[in-house]
């Protein structure tokens, strides 16, 4: 047995490069594991370096200097940004508090509707527990409040949090830009000097993780423009809010869908009960999600993230405990980069697994 160790210790792990990858994994796994909290702002920072590191390269082929490239394409996030803040939140805000007022009134009308599924189906729906559901959704409602009452009075800490990130991340944003070159040389000399295998893994990594940032800013976009534009027109209640809930419920791939729908489903259901209208929203709803997996991610991501959805759906679960709503965001680079440093090992390893 210790000789069939050693054996495979050897065939795996006596390349110099193998083992500096190793290392190197092993290390960033260990920081990011430990100091993630510490680390947010910058995580913030590098994700926004990707998305606008394109931009900025174009406005250098232009004949802009870096730094007026790098800053040309802050000022113009920011006023992006601000756009959003002033205009969008405020109203998704408003149309949030709106239907928490209006939850109990939905809670009611669920229950009139419940009580009288033991007389439509008596053999299927028993009275006592459609009570006792009830009783549970009350006291999750009253939870609920209990919480919001805490959130409001943790805000200050809150507002301390985001002043801070309002300061440090586009501080780091504009220095990741202008000083794109000098910070990967800086961060080369630190590493170790048999890492060929390591800088194999990052070049397929870097471009992985650029395309895949860019595709999901870009889908979470089009998702939720599109999303709100056909809930306005058919006049649905909180439209904002809940096209803004349906773009960011792109993050995590087939469960954000899942879990979105719920309140869709259920506050078209309060609004026009089962009928022509609900059942209108719902056929363009799916038609809204089925062309967003079968038309635009192949569109935007191509073959970038060549990954089965099992591998996909436990990446997210994984990652997510791990680091929470970083392991969420980059559970697919990280399962990508898993997949990479598999194919990109010593060759023996992958003869013996093909």
């Amino acid at each position: 047995m210790l000789e069939m160790l050693l054996q495979w210790y050897r065939r795996r792990f006596t390349d110099p490069q193998a083992v500096a990858l190793l290392v190197i994994l092993v290390v960033g796994f260990c920081i990011l594991y430990f100091m993630h909290g510490i680390l947010a702002p910058l995580l913030v920072a590098i994700v926004l370096a990707y998305l606008l590191e394109w931009p900025t390269a174009r406005l250098q082929g232009l004949g802009f200097s870096r730094n007026w490239a790098a800053s040309l394409m802050l000022i113009v996030f920011g006023g992006i940004t601000l756009l959003l803040v002033f205009v969008v939140a405020p109203t998704a805000w408003q149309q949030g508090i709106n239907l928490m007022t209006d939850l109990p009134k939905m809670l009611n009308q669920f229950y009139n509707f419940a009580t009288t599924l033991p007389k439509r189906y008596p053999a299927l729906v028993d009275a006592g527990i459609i009570d006792m559901m009830t009783e549970n959704l009350r006291g999750r409602l009253s939870s609920m409040g209990e919480s919001v009452v805490k959130f409001s009075l943790a805000s200050l800490v809150g507002l301390l949090t985001l002043a801070i990130y309002l300061i440090l991340v586009p501080l780091m944003l504009f220095f990741l830009l202008k000083d794109k070159e000098q910070m990967i040389n800086a961060v080369r000399r630190v590493l170790p000097r048999n890492r060929g295998l390591a800088g194999q893994v990052w070049t397929e990594m870097n471009q992985q993780i650029t395309n895949y940032i860019r595709g999901k800013v870009l889908e979470m976009v089009i998702v939720g423009v599109v999303t709100y534009l056909v809930f306005f027109i058919l006049d649905m209640r909180y439209s904002l809010l809940l096209a803004v809930l349906v773009g960011f419920s792109v993050l995590i791939p087939y469960i954000g869908a899942v879990l979105v729908t719920i309140p869709v489903v259920v506050v078209a259901m309060f609004q026009w009960g089962i009928g022509a209208d609900f059942w209108t929203l719902i056929i363009a709803y799916l038609v809204i999600q089925a062309l967003d997996g079968n038309l635009l991610v192949p569109i935007l991501f191509s073959e970038a993230v060549n990954l089965h959805p099992l591998v996909i759906i436990l990446s997210v679960v994984i990652f997510g405990g791990l680091w929470g709503f970083w392991g969420v965001f980059f559970a697919i680079p990280l399962a990508t980069l898993v997949k990479a440093v598999i194919h990109a090992w010593p060759d023996e390893l992958r003869v013996e697994t093909e």
